[in-house]
């Protein structure tokens, strides 16, 4: 592999840490748009049930929101509730929608990263080739000295140059393909759990309302 890196020259550099930072963002993305962590199935029917009687108390409504992205949501209306209990169906809606806000924005947290890391390795790559087809063309330009083929050409400078140029396309290509397949998964994985937490929103709006004073 350091032979290969050698070989490659320095433009391979860049896209080195763009694979690790890659690699590191889909490990992070993993992590945190785990089921549990987001939308448990059963959490909606849980809240729906310990409020049946009534809004809980602070306690209850601090364990919901550290429960996972849908239970901030959840808890958020349990809060505009507890804060106004005649509160207007408009507010408690908006309040719901303000938190499933919140919410998209930290599950959309590092996509656009992975997004331009995508769209930049190819970029990085086609600047390795730009560069090994200058020292091709450097090498054709020798003096007929020593160690230059008949005609002018180093032909040590000549495999240097086209080693850069091939390596370092490829290499780009190695990193943007899977950070573009892996920033669709987590793109499409986020609409999912958007569509689920809006429409366990609307339903948790709806039992808020008959609870009101």
């Amino acid at each position: 592999m350091f032979s290969i890196i050698q070989a490659a020259g320095w433009p391979i550099w860049p896209l080195i840490i763009c694979s690790v930072l890659g690699m590191a963002l889909v490990i992070e993305r993993f992590i945190s748009l785990k089921a549990v962590k987001i939308a448990p199935p059963k959490l909606l029917d849980e809240a729906i049930m310990v409020s049946r009687n009534g809004v809980p108390g602070a306690d209850v409504v601090n364990q919901l929101e550290q429960n996972s992205a849908l239970g901030e949501v959840l808890a958020s209306g349990f809060r505009v509730l507890n804060s106004n209990p005649r509160v207007s169906e408009d507010d408690l809606r908006s309040s719901l929608e303000g938190a499933g806000r919140q919410t998209a924005a930290k599950l959309q947290r590092y996509l656009g990263a992975l997004a331009t890391i995508a769209s930049a390795a190819p970029l990085l790559g086609l600047l390795g080739t730009v560069i090994g087809m200058i020292e091709i063309f450097g090498s054709q330009a020798g003096d007929g000295g020593m160690g230059t083929v008949p005609g002018g050409g180093n032909p040590s400078q000549l495999a240097h140059g086209i080693s850069i140029a091939l390596y370092n396309t490829a290499f780009g290509l190695m990193v943007a393909i899977p950070a573009l397949i892996f920033w669709r998964y987590f793109r499409a994985r986020v609409d999912d759990y958007l569509l689920t937490m809006e429409i366990a929103s609307e339903r948790f709006a709806r039992h808020l309302l008959t609870l009101r004073k």
